[in-house]
C-alpha cells in the first residue's frame, strides 16, 4: 500500500512543479522557495529580445534595474535615470515575460521626497510598465514609504547594502558592504525594518557573503544577492556581464557565462566585409522581378530616361 501512495504523492509533487513553470510566479512562490531551501535566478536585463530569452531560459525574476542607464544608454551613472525612461522599459520587458516575475527599479528621488509622489511613482511602474513589484533602495529611513507602498497595494523589493544612488553621492563609501561587525549590523537592522514595513524580499547589493548569510538566516522573507555570496536565498546578475558584452570593468563578483562581445564583433566586421566587397547582397538573399515583367519595365525605364 505504501509505494502506490509514494508514487502518487511524486506524481503530484511533479505536476505540481510543471504548472509552477507553466504560469505566472508570485510572491508566495519566492516565499515557498526560501521554506524549501530552493534557490531562484534573477536577472537585470534592458529590452524585450533579451526578458523573451530570459523568460524562455526559466529565469525566476527580472529585474529592470536602472543599471540600464549605464549599460544600454552609455550613462556615467543610475542617478541619471529618469522614470519615463524606466517605465518605457518596464513595459517592453514585462511584456516578453509570461513566467518570471518582473521589478521595476524606483530611480534616484521617485521615492525620497514624499510618500505620495513614491506611491504615485510606484503605481506607474505596475499601472504602465506592466511590473509585478518595485524596488527602492534605502533601509531603515525607507521604512514608512515601504509601509505607505505596500498598503496602497504595490509590493516592494528592498534594497540595501552597497546602493548606487547613494554611492555616487559620496554617502556610501565603496563596496563590498558589511565587511566590519558594525556595519554587517546596520545592513541587518535595514533588512528587519524592511521586512516588518511589508517587503517581500531584500536586496543585498555588494555585502560580505558572511554578513549575507546570517542576515539571510534572520529573515522570513528572502534574499537576492548581487556580489553577496552564495547563501542568499536567491541571485541576480546584469545580462550584459553574464554574457560578456559590456566594454567596461566590472567588480570580482561579476562572471561572464559567454563571451558575445567577441562574437558580435567578428559578425559585424564580417557584415562590413561583405557589403564592402559586394558580396552582400546576393541574389538567394534579394527579392526578384517576375521574368516575364522585366522586358516592360526597362521600355519604361527607357522612354521616361528620353
Amino acid at each position: 500500500m505504501e509505494a502506490p501512495s509514494f508514487i502518487s504523492l511524486a506524481r503530484k509533487r511533479a505536476q505540481g512543479e510543471r504548472a509552477l513553470e507553466q504560469r505566472k510566479l508570485r510572491i508566495q512562490d519566492f516565499l515557498e522557495m526560501k521554506k524549501q531551501r530552493k534557490k531562484f535566478a534573477m536577472i537585470s536585463v534592458c529590452d524585450y529580445p533579451m526578458a523573451l530569452l530570459a523568460d524562455k531560459a526559466g529565469i525566476d525574476a527580472i529585474l529592470v534595474g536602472d543599471a540600464l542607464h549605464v549599460v544600454a544608454l552609455g550613462h556615467e551613472t543610475t542617478i541619471t535615470a529618469t522614470m519615463d525612461e524606466m517605465i518605457m522599459f518596464s513595459n517592453a520587458i514585462s511584456r516578453a515575460a509570461k513566467r518570471a516575475f518582473v521589478i521595476g527599479d524606483m530611480p534616484f528621488m521617485s521615492s525620497e521626497v514624499t510618500r505620495e509622489l513614491a506611491i504615485r511613482n510606484a503605481g506607474r511602474f505596475l499601472s504602465e510598465g506592466l511590473c509585478d513589484a518595485v524596488m527602492i533602495e534605502g533601509g531603515e529611513e525607507m521604512a514608512d514609504t515601504v509601509k505607505a507602498l505596500v498598503r496602497a497595494g504595490i509590493p516592494v523589493l528592498g534594497h540595501i547594502g552597497f546602493m548606487p544612488q547613494k554611492l555616487t553621492l559620496g554617502r556610501l563609501g565603496s563596496y563590498p558592504q558589511g565587511i566590519d561587525a558594525r556595519s554587517a549590523e546596520k545592513i541587518l537592522n535595514d533588512a528587519l525594518a524592511l521586512e516588518k514595513a511589508g517587503a517581500f524580499m531584500i536586496f543585498l547589493g555588494v555585502t560580505a557573503a558572511q554578513a549575507a548569510k546570517v542576515i539571510t538566516k534572520e529573515l522570513s522573507i528572502p534574499t537576492v544577492g548581487t556580489g553577496s555570496g552564495p547563501d542568499c536565498d536567491g541571485q541576480c546578475m546584469i545580462s550584459h556581464n553574464v554574457l560578456g558584452i559590456y566594454d567596461r570593468q566590472v567588480g570580482k563578483h561579476e562572471k561572464k557565462f559567454a563571451n558575445l562581445h567577441d562574437i558580435i564583433l567578428k559578425a559585424f566586421e564580417a557584415y562590413r566585409e561583405e557589403v564592402l566587397s559586394g558580396k552582400w547582397p546576393d541574389e538567394e538573399h534579394s527579392y526578384l522581378m517576375n521574368q516575364a515583367e522585366l522586358p516592360k519595365f526597362e521600355s519604361m525605364s527607357r522612354r521616361i530616361k528620353s
